[in-house]
């Protein structure tokens, strides 16, 4: 007991928190940014043996993660192996590539910060060894049993933290509502677990100190359930420090035991630091212990409050928008998800007739989440901030909660001067470019001038969404509305998206090309209707600015494109859609055409268009191809790119999506 007096001392220290806050930041820093992690394997190896760690159910098949020499990722369609078992694989490494649609989720630093740096390709996959081991034994059992409900995807989500089975559409729907955070584990369900636990064990007569010990091994085998979700571990670190707290009666604060868990989480894995969790679960913590002496009367609208204002620089930083309707919608949510949902959960998994009655009750919830999207008027969309940005936000919101409760009402009238900045941003600092998007095999590019936004073609891909990076990427660019989307004919590679993005985002017009419709574009016309959006046909000159240069209709989808020409001060762009060589002919013919700056090559470099005789009169500087890596049809040609020889070339499939800042004259690419 004499140690206890010393570091009692040293723990109360004001010096302590200041000294662990400088190492926590220093060794978070060192392993981040200094430390270049490397991977043991060679990218030749063909031969691994691993066991399996984690399961993840996607659209297009399996997720596996593999625990080798180093974890890998494995893709496969079809896995019929369990949890912990060993397998022998044979198989090609390969590197992730980065996003290559600015502003949108890097899936390379996402492995690296998970310290994995390669994506193995399954040739051969044999079972070594079943799995022995308890926790992944038990794992499987539970999700075996969960695929026997009809709800089984939300016990996943809400009893195993596992939300990857929620899909895309709802998880999003609850996150423009700022009320994704429900569809995560957290701390209420360590709070519902350890009332069971303790009320059971107290029944049984167990002793305090035996009970508290029981408890904590309980909840570290959830937490190993849960794959150390970062919020069950905060609420895990929280019990045992606020427990030893007490038994050694060291008189720590509330803060100070928050501060020694979140230096202890960052020591176990510096990489927290990126992780939105942490980053969320954390900072709200922080905030809300920081004024829980103002959480006395109207608790629930008070926390929700904090939570709102304390997630606006990471909502701004990660979402690039905000929805004011979310405290609302979470004094809706929040006590249905805490006294219903969550008991019901657990309740369901041992009482399986509960099974309909829960299900009944989530999907009410997510219409619920689905209607209020309608409701935009809250949602405010903010240009991306960096990370300097993002740590003024966090400061200036910790200020503007401490300040409200000490009824310093200016303060808001700050805030909102503050966000209205922030809006207008792109009125402040005026910037115009042209955007080559990758959508893989397809083609869509993005026009910004004068705050205006063109969006031509939309891209498309069979049974794959690629319009959300760039509804993403929309926003973080501070773009609240496609002015004009123009579609330059009706194939599916060029228009397949429109449907997203005139349901997921704000569009005011719409360009068709000057033939007649085929069913895709009938059906974009009924949805245009049905939304009141304007749409045009064979439109010869838009806004002065853009001349479609049409010559005749013609009998096929291709040659009835919208070829586009435009200028910027001396700068002159040349849009083909997918116009052959015979429709180029006829534009030479109707059109003086000559010295183009910027080429959109046509039909992403098929040798159908891009005439020799055509290029020579033209004589683009810079020509961009739209292509998908490693596509079926071969393109670009090689043919097409001797031809472009004289001219600088950027390919999607290369280089990713390729800017040009027509304000400050360069090019950018964002290459995979």
């Amino acid at each position: 007991m004499q140690l206890l007096k010393p570091l009692r001392t040293i723990l109360q220290s004001k010096a302590f928190s200041l000294i662990l806050i400088i190492i926590t930041c220093l060794y978070v820093f060192i392993n981040v940014k200094l430390i270049n992690y490397q991977s043991i394997y060679k990218e030749s190896d063909i031969n691994f043996n691993g066991i399996v760690t984690h399961i993840k159910k996607t659209t297009y098949g399996y997720s596996i993660t593999i625990k080798a020499k180093e974890k890998l990722i494995l893709y496969t369609n079809e896995f019929n192996y369990n949890l912990g078992d060993k397998l022998y694989i044979e198989g090609e490494l390969e590197l992730p590539t980065n996003n290559t649609i600015p502003n949108t989720f890097n899936y390379k630093e996402y492995l690296y910060y998970n310290k994995i740096f390669y994506i193995l390709n399954p040739s051969k996959i044999v079972l070594k060894e079943e799995n022995k081991n308890l926790i992944y034994k038990l794992k499987t059992n539970l999700y075996n049993y969960m695929d026997t409900f009809k709800s089984n995807n939300y016990l996943k989500s809400f009893i195993l933290g596992d939300t990857s089975y929620l899909g895309n559409d709802l998880y999003n729907s609850y996150q423009i509502n700022g009320i994704c955070h429900l569809l995560a584990i957290g701390s209420l369900h360590i709070t519902l677990l350890s009332i069971l636990v303790l009320k059971l064990l107290k029944k049984l007569k167990v002793k305090d100190s035996t009970s508290n010990l029981i408890l904590f091994i309980i909840i570290y085998l959830f937490l190993l359930l849960t794959n150390y979700q970062v919020a069950i571990l905060r609420v895990y670190l929280y019990m045992i420090f606020k427990f030893l707290n007490k038994k050694l009666k060291l008189n720590l604060s509330y803060l100070k035991i928050f501060l020694i868990i979140a230096s202890l989480t960052l020591f176990l894995n510096p990489f927290y630091i990126y992780h939105k969790g942490f980053l969320y679960s954390y900072s709200i913590s922080f905030i809300l212990i920081m004024n829980k002496d103002n959480l006395k009367r109207n608790k629930l609208f008070k926390i929700s409050l904090i939570s709102f204002l304390a997630s606006i620089p990471f909502n701004i930083y990660f979402n690039y928008e905000i929805n004011l309707l979310s405290i609302i919608y979470n004094l809706i949510y929040v006590p249905i998800f805490n006294y219903l949902v969550f008991p019901l959960s657990f309740l369901t998994l041992i009482f399986k007739p509960l099974d309909n009655l829960f299900y009944l009750v989530i999907e009410n919830l997510n219409n619920l989440s689905y209607f209020l999207n309608n409701f935009t008027l809250g949602i405010i969309i903010l240009k991306k901030i960096n990370i300097i940005i993002l740590v003024f936000y966090l400061l200036f919101m910790i200020y503007v909660i401490k300040s409200i409760f000490t009824n310093n009402k200016k303060i808001l009238l700050i805030l909102i001067l503050v966000i209205m900045i922030h809006y207008n941003i792109n009125n402040i600092i005026k910037n115009d470019f042209y955007m080559v998007i990758d959508v893989s095999q397809g083609d869509s590019s993005l026009l910004y001038l004068n705050n205006k936004a063109y969006l031509i073609d939309t891209g498309g891909v069979y049974n794959k969404d690629i319009s959300s990076n760039t509804i993403l990427m929309l926003k973080s660019l501070g773009i609240r509305k496609i002015d004009y989307l123009i579609l330059t004919h009706g194939d599916y590679d060029h228009m397949g998206e429109s449907f997203n993005i005139v349901n997921k985002f704000k569009v005011s017009n719409v360009i068709l090309n000057n033939d007649s419709y085929n069913n895709l574009e009938q059906e974009l016309i009924k949805l245009l209707n049905k939304k009141h959006i304007n749409y045009y046909q064979g439109i010869k000159v838009l806004n002065n600015r853009f001349y479609f240069l049409n010559t005749r209709v013609y009998d096929n989808e291709n040659d009835n494109s919208s070829v586009i020409y435009f200028k910027y001060h001396d700068y002159k762009f040349l849009l083909m859609g997918d116009a052959s060589s015979d429709r180029e002919l006829d534009i030479l013919e109707k059109y003086n055409l000559s010295n183009i700056d910027f080429l959109k090559v046509g039909h992403h470099g098929s040798d159908t268009s891009t005439s020799e005789y055509f290029i020579d009169k033209i004589k683009p500087k810079y020509s961009f191809i739209s292509v998908g890596l490693n596509n079926r049809y071969g393109h670009p040609k090689k043919s097409v790119l001797d031809i472009l020889k004289n001219s600088k070339i950027y390919r999607t499939d290369i280089d990713g999506s390729i800017l040009i800042d027509l304000k400050k004259n360069y090019i950018k690419t964002y290459s995979p």
